[in-house]
């Protein structure tokens, strides 16, 4: 008897400490920072081989009732585009490019030429051609504010390791992107079903990331949800305000089953011109994604 009842007092103690182990500690937000970054460097490197085709709605409108209105036939307008990830030179950040190939469903009749000027010519530095990068992927927005930000990788250039310096990051409860509509659909793409911290960034640095017209600082601030055990982002947001604008872009980012990686596949966008009542709205989606290739004369070869 005394042997059993020692047995069964041991197998006790061991089972109520099994059940009285702490929880796993919380990784700090320092650490969750650093998977994210390692993440964005291994989705850079993965997306700049895939293009993904944009299907991208935009629409323009006044808010104030004696505002300007829109030129006719500039009110709503519909693209096409292939959407490529590059990297102009080996020290430059990661730019996506928009090539339009149809606008309100008419095709881009310089297209061809356009692209070859763009990246077959000899540019005279490699900021030339990140300018003209940016003015191709911007060049059919339609609204009172240019815009050359609206591209659905662009906040995620605010996460790489070099870029942390710029921000102040801290957790946050605020969870519901700021484009989200008043009855949101239960399975839309603005959903997440697994575990995630919402983390909220603000540019504190000078010489911010985005510039007005003027080149004028215009800090950036927003939110990423991001898997803390994997640092994968599934959602940011970017808003950038001053005195004449307002400016919000949500994107969201799911799994694409043939590439084995998160890719974007919407991206919301919300202007306010605060001077001219102007309001403009967006959605891009994105689908098709497949590989392309440079060949030597360095064109683009789309395997569709």
């Amino acid at each position: 008897m005394r042997r059993v009842l020692v047995q069964s007092v041991a197998v006790g103690l061991a089972a109520a400490s099994l059940w009285a182990s702490p929880p796993a500690q919380e990784p700090s937000l320092p650490a969750v920072l650093a998977r994210a970054a390692a993440y964005v460097a291994d989705f850079h490197r993965q997306l700049s081989s895939i293009v993904a085709e944009e299907k991208y709605v935009q629409n323009w409108f006044q808010t104030a009732r004696f505002a300007v209105q829109p030129p006719p036939g500039l009110a709503h307008r519909e693209l096409k585009s292939d959407l490529l990830l590059l990297k102009p030179t080996g020290t430059d950040p990661w730019m996506a490019f928009r090539d339009v190939f149809e606008v309100d469903s008419d095709p881009v009749r310089d297209r061809e030429e356009r692209i070859a000027h763009l990246f077959l010519q000899r540019s005279p530095s490699g900021d030339a051609l990140i300018r003209r990068i940016l003015e191709e992927s911007a060049r059919y927005n339609i609204g009172d504010i240019r815009r050359n930000v609206n591209t659905p990788v662009y906040p995620l250039l605010f996460l790489e390791a070099a870029n942390h310096f710029r921000f102040k990051f801290k957790r946050t409860n605020e969870r519901t992107p700021r484009t989200e509509p008043a009855n949101p659909s239960p399975d839309g793409a603005f959903r997440v079903s697994t575990e995630v911290w919402v983390i909220a960034y603000q540019e504190k640095e000078a010489g911010t990331m985005i510039k007005t017209d003027g080149q004028k600082d215009l800090p950036a601030k927003g939110r990423f949800w991001i898997e803390p055990a994997t640092g994968r982002v599934l959602m940011s947001e970017l808003v950038a305000q001053n005195r004449r604008l307002r400016a919000t872009i949500d994107v969201s980012y799911q799994s694409e089953p043939l590439l084995g990686l998160l890719v974007p596949i919407e991206m919301r966008e919300w202007y306010d011109n605060l001077r001219t009542g102007s309001h403009i709205e967006a959605v891009a989606t994105y689908g098709r994604f497949r590989q392309f290739q440079v060949n030597t004369d360095q064109t683009f070869l789309l395997k569709r």
